[in-house]
């Protein structure tokens, strides 16, 4: 009894030690987001496998933008044992740890999307949800000219636009938002 409870507990930590490497290449496949596992836990999250498991959802899903429901059935579909209010939990620490950022959009329904790269702005189309990125120096410097003539200075921004694609056979129309 007592050499199965040590075996359990070895195989445990081994896969505490893989889920915080996994957690680690992900992490720093992305050039401007380096977190090691210390840093973790300095933000007080510890390495476990739904962590990795959600993180693994992000950085490998087509679509930027999931909501904890979209995470939750990918988890289903994999057939891992993660519960919706684990992913509210865990997508809500990765929000106050840096690693992710929330947005509502259209529908107000929250989506998260990895905290990686330079900056950018949102438009998303009020028909079908797709949502596009984009970055545009000229925008950029806009907003700091008018920040600055009201007397501000800009911390933080987010920009999205909301219309209506002109495309009349777009891809995406008669697809839910969260596909």
């Amino acid at each position: 009894m007592e050499q199965a409870r040590r075996s359990t507990t070895s195989q445990r930590a081994t896969g505490e030690r893989e889920a915080e490497w996994t957690i680690i290449w992900i992490l720093t496949e992305r050039a401007s987001v380096i977190v090691q596992g210390n840093d973790l836990r300095k933000a007080g999250l510890k390495v476990t496998l739904p962590r990795v498991k959600i993180l693994e959802i992000l950085e490998h899903s087509g679509n930027r933008h999931l909501s904890a429901e979209d995470i939750y059935r990918r988890l289903v579909d994999l057939r891992e044992d993660i519960g919706l209010a684990s992913v509210y939990r865990v997508l809500t620490q990765f929000e106050a740890a840096g690693l992710v950022t929330r947005h509502h959009f259209a529908d107000g329904m929250a989506v998260f999307e990895l905290n990686a790269g330079p900056h950018h702005d949102h438009i998303l189309c009020l028909d079908c949800g797709r949502v596009e990125e984009f970055g545009d120096a000229g925008s950029e410097e806009r907003q700091n000219a008018v920040a600055e003539r009201l007397g501000f200075s800009i911390s933080e921004h987010a920009l999205v636009i909301y219309g209506h694609c002109r495309r009349t056979n777009c891809p995406h129309r008669g697809t839910t938002p969260a596909e």
